[in-house]
Protein backbone atom coordinates (compact mmCIF):
# COMPACT_ATOMS: atom_id res chain seq x y z
CA UNK A 1 0.00 0.00 0.00
CA UNK A 2 1.13 3.01 -1.18
CA UNK A 3 0.62 6.29 1.60
CA UNK A 4 3.33 8.58 0.14
CA UNK A 5 2.64 12.15 -0.47
CA UNK A 6 3.48 15.71 -0.56
CA UNK A 7 3.10 18.53 1.38
CA UNK A 8 4.29 22.24 0.57
CA UNK A 9 6.82 20.60 -2.25
CA UNK A 10 8.15 18.15 0.56
CA UNK A 11 7.89 13.87 -0.47
CA UNK A 12 6.90 12.56 2.89
CA UNK A 13 6.60 8.74 3.54
CA UNK A 14 2.65 9.21 4.59
CA UNK A 15 0.15 12.10 5.28
CA UNK A 16 0.47 11.96 9.14
CA UNK A 17 2.24 14.94 10.83
CA UNK A 18 2.56 15.52 14.14
CA UNK A 19 1.10 19.02 14.69
CA UNK A 20 2.85 21.24 17.08
CA UNK A 21 3.11 20.53 20.60
CA UNK A 22 4.75 19.37 24.07
CA UNK A 23 4.91 15.92 22.09
CA UNK A 24 7.81 17.62 19.49
CA UNK A 25 9.56 20.13 22.11
CA UNK A 26 12.74 17.91 22.40
CA UNK A 27 15.04 15.69 20.37
CA UNK A 28 14.27 12.65 22.23
CA UNK A 29 10.18 13.61 21.05
CA UNK A 30 10.70 14.26 17.97
CA UNK A 31 13.21 11.10 17.36
CA UNK A 32 10.32 8.91 19.22
CA UNK A 33 8.16 10.48 16.75
CA UNK A 34 10.04 9.16 13.43
CA UNK A 35 10.38 6.11 15.02
CA UNK A 36 7.30 5.30 15.33
CA UNK A 37 6.76 5.96 11.67
CA UNK A 38 5.09 9.85 11.72
CA UNK A 39 5.24 11.13 8.08
CA UNK A 40 6.60 14.57 9.54
CA UNK A 41 6.69 16.68 12.68
CA UNK A 42 6.00 20.17 13.48
CA UNK A 43 8.46 21.59 16.33
CA UNK A 44 6.34 23.51 18.74
CA UNK A 45 6.11 27.11 18.24
CA UNK A 46 7.85 29.94 19.09
CA UNK A 47 6.38 32.98 20.28
CA UNK A 48 6.71 36.29 18.46
CA UNK A 49 6.66 37.62 22.40
CA UNK A 50 9.28 35.78 23.64
CA UNK A 51 11.93 37.35 20.52
CA UNK A 52 10.38 40.24 21.66
CA UNK A 53 11.69 39.76 24.98
CA UNK A 54 15.09 38.59 23.97
CA UNK A 55 15.82 41.57 21.50
CA UNK A 56 14.63 44.37 24.48
CA UNK A 57 17.13 42.54 26.78
CA UNK A 58 19.92 42.23 24.51
CA UNK A 59 19.69 45.69 23.43
CA UNK A 60 19.59 46.85 27.12
CA UNK A 61 22.89 44.79 27.33
CA UNK A 62 24.53 46.40 24.33
CA UNK A 63 24.02 50.00 25.58
CA UNK A 64 25.21 48.94 29.06
CA UNK A 65 28.45 48.29 27.75
CA UNK A 66 28.49 50.79 24.39
CA UNK A 67 31.31 52.74 24.55
CA UNK A 68 33.40 50.82 27.64
CA UNK A 69 36.09 50.27 25.80
CA UNK A 70 37.18 50.03 22.11
CA UNK A 71 36.51 46.32 21.37
CA UNK A 72 33.32 46.96 23.14
CA UNK A 73 31.77 44.76 20.32
CA UNK A 74 33.29 41.53 21.11
CA UNK A 75 31.44 41.38 24.16
CA UNK A 76 28.03 42.13 23.06
CA UNK A 77 26.07 38.61 24.54
CA UNK A 78 24.69 36.23 22.31
CA UNK A 79 21.56 34.90 22.52
CA UNK A 80 20.93 33.13 25.71
CA UNK A 81 21.10 28.95 25.46
CA UNK A 82 19.43 27.97 28.94
CA UNK A 83 16.05 30.05 28.67
CA UNK A 84 13.22 27.45 28.22
CA UNK A 85 11.68 28.02 24.75
CA UNK A 86 14.24 30.76 23.82
CA UNK A 87 15.58 31.86 20.65
CA UNK A 88 18.80 30.29 20.64
CA UNK A 89 17.76 26.83 21.88
CA UNK A 90 14.84 26.55 19.36
CA UNK A 91 17.94 26.66 16.59
CA UNK A 92 19.85 24.02 18.43
CA UNK A 93 16.34 21.99 18.69
CA UNK A 94 16.20 21.98 14.49
CA UNK A 95 19.69 21.22 14.21
CA UNK A 96 19.97 18.21 16.41
CA UNK A 97 16.34 16.85 15.22
CA UNK A 98 17.12 17.67 11.89
CA UNK A 99 20.14 15.70 12.16
CA UNK A 100 18.78 12.93 13.71
CA UNK A 101 15.62 11.86 12.29
CA UNK A 102 14.82 11.11 8.34
CA UNK A 103 11.09 12.90 8.55
CA UNK A 104 10.83 16.74 7.49
CA UNK A 105 11.34 18.67 10.39
CA UNK A 106 8.68 22.03 9.94
CA UNK A 107 9.64 25.05 12.45
CA UNK A 108 6.32 26.98 14.16
CA UNK A 109 6.54 30.87 14.56
CA UNK A 110 3.32 32.04 16.48
CA UNK A 111 2.59 35.57 15.62
CA UNK A 112 -0.10 38.70 15.63
CA UNK A 113 2.02 41.23 14.81
CA UNK A 114 4.34 42.31 12.09
CA UNK A 115 7.86 43.37 13.34
CA UNK A 116 11.59 42.87 13.96
CA UNK A 117 11.28 39.45 14.87
CA UNK A 118 10.60 38.56 11.54
CA UNK A 119 14.27 38.21 10.99
CA UNK A 120 14.41 35.35 13.19
CA UNK A 121 12.88 33.60 9.92
CA UNK A 122 15.93 33.87 8.13
CA UNK A 123 17.63 31.97 10.98
CA UNK A 124 15.41 29.10 10.88
CA UNK A 125 15.60 28.24 7.26
CA UNK A 126 19.90 28.29 8.07
CA UNK A 127 19.15 25.99 11.20
CA UNK A 128 17.44 23.38 8.47
CA UNK A 129 14.03 23.66 8.88
CA UNK A 130 12.37 22.08 6.24
CA UNK A 131 9.48 24.69 5.96
CA UNK A 132 7.94 27.07 8.10
CA UNK A 133 4.58 27.02 9.67
CA UNK A 134 3.19 30.36 10.47
CA UNK A 135 0.82 30.38 13.38
CA UNK A 136 -1.01 33.49 12.58
CA UNK A 137 -2.93 34.81 16.14
CA UNK A 138 -4.68 37.80 15.41
CA UNK A 139 -7.54 38.41 17.69
CA UNK A 140 -8.92 41.76 17.80
CA UNK A 141 -9.62 42.91 20.78
CA UNK A 142 -10.87 46.67 19.98
CA UNK A 143 -14.36 46.73 18.44
CA UNK A 144 -12.96 49.32 16.04
CA UNK A 145 -10.93 47.18 14.14
CA UNK A 146 -12.38 46.38 10.77
CA UNK A 147 -12.56 42.20 9.63
CA UNK A 148 -10.46 43.98 6.71
CA UNK A 149 -7.61 45.35 8.78
CA UNK A 150 -7.72 42.13 10.08
CA UNK A 151 -6.98 40.44 7.22
CA UNK A 152 -4.57 42.94 5.63
CA UNK A 153 -2.25 42.22 8.97
CA UNK A 154 -2.49 38.05 8.02
CA UNK A 155 -1.55 39.11 4.17
CA UNK A 156 1.24 41.57 5.59
CA UNK A 157 2.74 39.08 8.06
CA UNK A 158 2.95 36.71 5.50
CA UNK A 159 4.72 38.64 3.04
CA UNK A 160 7.67 40.51 5.39
CA UNK A 161 8.10 36.21 6.55
CA UNK A 162 8.30 35.86 2.49
CA UNK A 163 10.79 37.96 1.72
CA UNK A 164 13.57 36.99 4.59
CA UNK A 165 12.75 32.96 3.55
CA UNK A 166 12.62 30.83 0.66
CA UNK A 167 11.65 27.76 1.80
CA UNK A 168 8.07 26.38 2.07
CA UNK A 169 5.80 28.21 4.50
CA UNK A 170 1.96 26.98 5.18
CA UNK A 171 -0.14 29.56 7.17
CA UNK A 172 -2.32 28.38 10.51
CA UNK A 173 -5.55 30.01 10.17
CA UNK A 174 -8.41 30.39 11.94
CA UNK A 175 -11.75 29.84 10.82
CA UNK A 176 -12.99 33.34 12.29
CA UNK A 177 -12.93 35.58 8.84
CA UNK A 178 -16.28 36.75 6.98
CA UNK A 179 -14.77 34.94 4.02
CA UNK A 180 -12.80 31.94 4.47
CA UNK A 181 -12.15 31.38 0.98
CA UNK A 182 -11.18 34.59 -0.15
CA UNK A 183 -8.66 34.94 2.54
CA UNK A 184 -7.44 31.39 1.38
CA UNK A 185 -6.99 33.00 -2.52
CA UNK A 186 -5.81 36.31 -0.71
CA UNK A 187 -2.56 34.34 1.22
CA UNK A 188 -1.83 31.89 -1.77
CA UNK A 189 -1.37 35.34 -4.16
CA UNK A 190 0.67 36.19 -1.20
CA UNK A 191 3.07 33.58 -1.43
CA UNK A 192 1.77 30.97 0.94
CA UNK A 193 2.81 27.15 0.17
CA UNK A 194 -0.09 25.78 2.26
CA UNK A 195 -2.84 26.38 4.59
CA UNK A 196 -3.47 24.83 7.93
CA UNK A 197 -7.20 24.09 9.27
CA UNK A 198 -7.79 25.51 11.67
CA UNK A 199 -6.18 26.89 14.44
CA UNK A 200 -7.88 26.41 18.01
CA UNK A 201 -8.15 29.01 20.51
CA UNK A 202 -7.68 27.88 23.79
CA UNK A 203 -10.19 30.54 25.24
CA UNK A 204 -10.44 31.70 28.91
CA UNK A 205 -13.64 30.78 31.26
CA UNK A 206 -14.88 31.72 34.37
CA UNK A 207 -14.49 29.50 37.26
CA UNK A 208 -17.00 30.55 39.60
CA UNK A 209 -15.81 28.96 42.88
CA UNK A 210 -12.40 31.45 42.40
CA UNK A 211 -14.41 33.96 40.96
CA UNK A 212 -11.92 34.34 38.22
CA UNK A 213 -11.57 34.01 34.64
CA UNK A 214 -9.32 31.01 33.94
CA UNK A 215 -6.66 29.89 30.95
CA UNK A 216 -8.75 27.67 29.00
CA UNK A 217 -7.14 24.29 27.76
CA UNK A 218 -8.97 20.79 26.65
CA UNK A 219 -7.49 18.34 23.77
CA UNK A 220 -9.88 18.14 20.42
CA UNK A 221 -12.25 16.00 20.00
CA UNK A 222 -13.42 14.34 16.63
CA UNK A 223 -16.81 16.25 16.70
CA UNK A 224 -14.56 19.22 16.19
CA UNK A 225 -13.52 18.50 12.85
CA UNK A 226 -16.76 19.11 10.98
CA UNK A 227 -15.58 22.69 10.41
CA UNK A 228 -12.23 21.98 9.01
CA UNK A 229 -13.39 19.06 6.82
CA UNK A 230 -15.95 21.35 4.80
CA UNK A 231 -13.47 23.77 4.30
CA UNK A 232 -10.77 21.64 3.36
CA UNK A 233 -13.60 20.05 0.80
CA UNK A 234 -14.53 23.49 -0.26
CA UNK A 235 -11.48 24.46 -1.25
CA UNK A 236 -9.52 21.89 -2.68
CA UNK A 237 -10.38 22.58 -5.93
CA UNK A 238 -9.85 26.21 -5.78
CA UNK A 239 -5.99 26.10 -4.59
CA UNK A 240 -3.11 24.09 -5.72
CA UNK A 241 -1.64 25.13 -2.25
CA UNK A 242 -1.16 21.90 -0.57
CA UNK A 243 -3.91 21.67 2.51
CA UNK A 244 -3.01 20.90 6.18
CA UNK A 245 -6.46 19.36 8.35
CA UNK A 246 -6.05 19.56 12.05
CA UNK A 247 -8.14 19.14 14.95
CA UNK A 248 -10.35 16.37 15.85
CA UNK A 249 -8.12 13.37 14.95
CA UNK A 250 -7.91 10.53 17.22
CA UNK A 251 -8.40 7.58 15.43
CA UNK A 252 -7.88 6.25 11.67
CA UNK A 253 -11.32 7.04 10.22
CA UNK A 254 -10.71 10.45 11.08
CA UNK A 255 -7.80 10.80 8.87
CA UNK A 256 -9.93 8.92 6.18
CA UNK A 257 -12.33 11.67 6.37
CA UNK A 258 -10.13 14.46 5.85
CA UNK A 259 -8.03 12.16 2.95
CA UNK A 260 -11.58 12.19 1.51
CA UNK A 261 -12.15 15.88 2.03
CA UNK A 262 -9.38 16.75 0.27
CA UNK A 263 -6.64 16.95 2.21
CA UNK A 264 -2.87 16.35 1.45
CA UNK A 265 -1.77 15.62 5.20
CA UNK A 266 -3.52 14.68 8.43
CA UNK A 267 -1.82 16.58 11.44
CA UNK A 268 -2.70 15.51 14.91
CA UNK A 269 -1.79 16.67 18.57
CA UNK A 270 -4.12 15.59 20.52
CA UNK A 271 -4.44 12.02 19.82
CA UNK A 272 -0.97 11.88 20.70
CA UNK A 273 -0.96 13.38 23.85
CA UNK A 274 -3.82 11.14 24.73
CA UNK A 275 -1.74 7.67 23.79
CA UNK A 276 1.54 8.19 23.36
CA UNK A 277 3.54 8.45 20.21
CA UNK A 278 2.86 4.44 19.56
CA UNK A 279 -0.38 5.54 18.82
CA UNK A 280 0.74 6.93 14.97
CA UNK A 281 1.55 3.22 13.97
CA UNK A 282 -2.54 2.44 15.02
CA UNK A 283 -4.00 5.51 12.85
CA UNK A 284 -1.23 4.47 10.38
CA UNK A 285 -2.35 0.50 10.26
CA UNK A 286 -6.33 1.75 10.09
CA UNK A 287 -5.28 3.65 7.08
CA UNK A 288 -3.83 1.03 5.26
CA UNK A 289 -6.85 -1.14 6.02
CA UNK A 290 -9.05 1.09 4.92
CA UNK A 291 -7.43 2.16 1.90
CA UNK A 292 -7.39 -2.06 0.78
CA UNK A 293 -10.86 -2.54 1.15
CA UNK A 294 -12.05 0.25 -0.92
CA UNK A 295 -9.67 -0.79 -3.52
CA UNK A 296 -7.19 1.78 -3.38
CA UNK A 297 -3.50 1.32 -4.42
CA UNK A 298 -2.53 4.37 -2.32
CA UNK A 299 -3.32 7.67 -0.28
CA UNK A 300 -3.07 9.48 -4.18
CA UNK A 301 -6.72 7.67 -4.91
CA UNK A 302 -8.77 8.32 -2.19
CA UNK A 303 -7.51 11.88 -1.76
CA UNK A 304 -10.46 14.82 -2.37
CA UNK A 305 -12.79 12.00 -3.79
CA UNK A 306 -15.90 13.66 -1.76
CA UNK A 307 -14.31 17.58 -2.39
CA UNK A 308 -16.66 19.83 -3.37
CA UNK A 309 -16.43 19.63 -7.10
CA UNK A 310 -15.84 22.78 -9.08
CA UNK A 311 -19.31 23.35 -10.87
CA UNK A 312 -20.97 23.05 -7.76
CA UNK A 313 -22.13 26.88 -6.81
CA UNK A 314 -20.70 26.40 -2.97
CA UNK A 315 -22.85 29.07 -1.02
CA UNK A 316 -26.41 26.74 -1.89
CA UNK A 317 -24.35 23.66 -1.23
CA UNK A 318 -23.54 24.59 2.30
CA UNK A 319 -27.40 26.24 2.50
CA UNK A 320 -28.34 22.65 1.36
CA UNK A 321 -25.99 20.68 3.76
CA UNK A 322 -27.21 23.36 6.85
CA UNK A 323 -31.05 22.41 5.45
CA UNK A 324 -30.51 18.74 5.62
CA UNK A 325 -28.95 18.63 9.04
CA UNK A 326 -31.99 20.62 10.30
CA UNK A 327 -34.35 17.94 8.98
CA UNK A 328 -32.32 15.36 10.40
CA UNK A 329 -32.49 16.93 13.56
CA UNK A 330 -36.06 17.09 13.48
CA UNK A 331 -36.64 13.93 12.70
CA UNK A 332 -34.22 12.31 15.23
CA UNK A 333 -35.52 14.43 17.92
CA UNK A 334 -39.46 14.50 17.09
CA UNK A 335 -40.21 12.39 19.88
CA UNK A 336 -38.69 14.71 22.70
CA UNK A 337 -40.33 17.73 21.27
CA UNK A 338 -43.58 15.96 20.73
CA UNK A 339 -46.78 17.30 23.08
Amino acid sequence: MDLSTRYLGLPLRNPLVASASPMSSSVDRVRRLADAGIGAVVLHSLFEEQLRQEDLRDLLLHEAHEGSFGEALSYFPSLPTEAPGGARRYLDLIERAVSLVDVPVIASLNAGATGGWVDFARWIEEAGAAALELNIFALPGDPHTSGREVEDRHVEILQQVRAVVSLPIAVKLSPHFSSVGEMALRLDAAGANGLVLFNRFLQPDIDLRSMRVEPGFGLSSPDEARLPRTWIALLRRHLSLSLAATTGVDQAEDVVTYLLAGADVVMTASALLRHGADHVGVLLDGLGTWLESGGHHGVAEARGVLAVPLEVDRTAYERAGYVVALEHGRAKYADVVAP
